[in-house]
């Protein structure tokens, strides 16, 4: 019966450009939705494992692999929309087959960039977005971004992105993020920001703006990638070593580039409370806030900006708590107000941690993907 309903469902070659074993957002989201719908239907995966110093070699091996094998599928599924340009010249070949693209935030703002590459990008891969048959937008935000760039939003719809509950949860104690951090915690209170180091984050501004109003127990820590040549943005981290210094919080803020993803789990697991503390930033959004989710999967209270992508990922009151953003003095108050109280934050966190499973875990978010592709 399990084969007879797999059989019903479309045969999908998912071509993904941004993979594991590679560490990074997209690429756990690829690896994610690829795995759950291997569970669901027949699925091929043609994928770049070994980081974007590759990615001509293997435009070239996905163009040849796909050409000669989607006869077998009926959708076509890319991991990005930089990828849909190589959907536009299948088609010429497969008129009969679908073209579906996830599209993330990154994917529309990289037009907005000051640069021949930007230029390029605009002229493109933006129009080869519009001409898919079907785009996933893993946030509402960004299909509002992009009917401003001419895409056809009848073709848009919102899916968010999934998590892996085995990647962030775990059994550890206080005193490992104490050992860890090579300092007693007692009466301490630990707040998690995890992203990019990157303008819209936000965690410069967090460090500058309010870290300065919170209690001198309250600790933060700031996880995620770095690179000197971060696509679409520039890097921050700089900004906010500079920012620690200048406002006196040495011992108070703990920067970890480039963090392992053991370690990673200990932060989600460890820490009292997590933030997304993004801000508007001109030609750069969030496009979902996978972070988010991923700290209240992990039964901890999230306080948000209440701002594009990160509006889909947390509920106010289900998974977490939305303030202004850019508003220091509501983060403050709504992060000290929390933390004041620890049998709210253990009963609020249990209860966020069952909404963020029933509603963002891969199971779930991949059933509405399969769905969608059933119906193109």
């Amino acid at each position: 019966m399990k084969q007879k309903n797999m059989n019903k469902n479309p045969r999908i070659l998912f071509i993904s450009r941004a993979y594991p074993p590679i560490l990074g957002g997209i690429e756990n989201q690829n690896y994610g939705i690829a795995t759950e719908l291997s569970r669901l239907t027949a699925v091929k995966i043609i994928a770049n494992r070994h980081g974007k110093k590759f990615l001509p070699l293997f435009l070239i091996k996905a163009t040849f692999l796909s050409l000669f094998s989607l006869w077998k599928y009926d959708v076509v599924l890319f991991g990005d929309g930089v990828l849909t340009p190589l959907g536009v010249f299948l088609r010429i070949f497969h008129p009969k087959k679908k073209f579906v693209s996830i599209i993330h935030g990154l994917d529309l703002t990289f037009a907005y960039k000051k640069s021949l590459l930007g230029k390029i990008y605009k002229n493109i891969v933006i129009p080869s977005i519009d001409k898919m048959d079907k785009l996933i937008m893993v946030g509402n935000s960004t299909i509002s971004e992009a009917a401003k760039l001419g895409i056809n939003k009848y073709k848009c719809v919102f899916v968010p992105n999934g998590f892996d509950a085995e990647k962030v949860s775990g059994n550890f104690m206080r005193k490992e993020l104490a050992d860890f951090l090579n300092m007693d915690l007692t009466n301490k209170k630990v707040i998690l920001r995890v992203g990019r180091f990157v303008r819209h984050k936000g965690l410069d501004w967090f460090i500058r703006e309010v870290m300065p109003l919170l209690p001198a127990n309250y600790i933060l820590i700031g996880a995620g990638g770095r690179s000197a040549k971060t696509v679409g943005d520039s890097d921050t981290f700089g900004d906010c070593e500079r920012n620690i210094k200048d406002k006196y919080l040495n011992g108070r803020v703990f920067l970890f580039p480039n963090i392992a993803q053991d370690k990673m789990n200990l932060l989600f697991n460890t820490v009292d409370l997590f933030i997304s503390p993004n801000v508007k930033v001109p030609g750069s959004m969030e496009g979902f806030g996978i972070n988010a989710i991923e700290g209240a999967a992990c039964a901890k209270v999230v306080v948000s900006s209440d701002l594009e992508g990160l509006k889909d990922a947390v509920i106010n009151g289900k998974n977490g708590f939305m303030v202004e953003p850019g508003n220091a003095e509501q983060f403050a108050k709504k992060i000290t107000a929390i933390l004041a109280d620890e049998n709210f934050c253990i009963n609020f966190g249990k209860r966020a941690q069952t909404f963020t499973f029933e509603n963002f875990s891969w199971p779930a978010v991949g059933k509405r993907y399969l769905e969608e592709l059933k119906n193109i």
